[in-house]
């Protein structure tokens, strides 16, 4: 645990956390979309 939180205390490890939750947010969104356009296209 000692390397997670000497990851915390950088601004590299915020950033790095920053980028995995937007490309999480980023696939949900798309993924949405995906299903919206299936389910109109029937």
């Amino acid at each position: 645990m000692k390397v997670l939180s000497d990851l915390l205390n950088d601004f590299t490890g915020w950033l790095t956390i920053g980028i995995i939750v937007f490309m999480l947010i980023m696939m949900v969104y798309l993924f949405s979309m995906f299903i919206s356009k299936a389910t109109k296209g029937e």
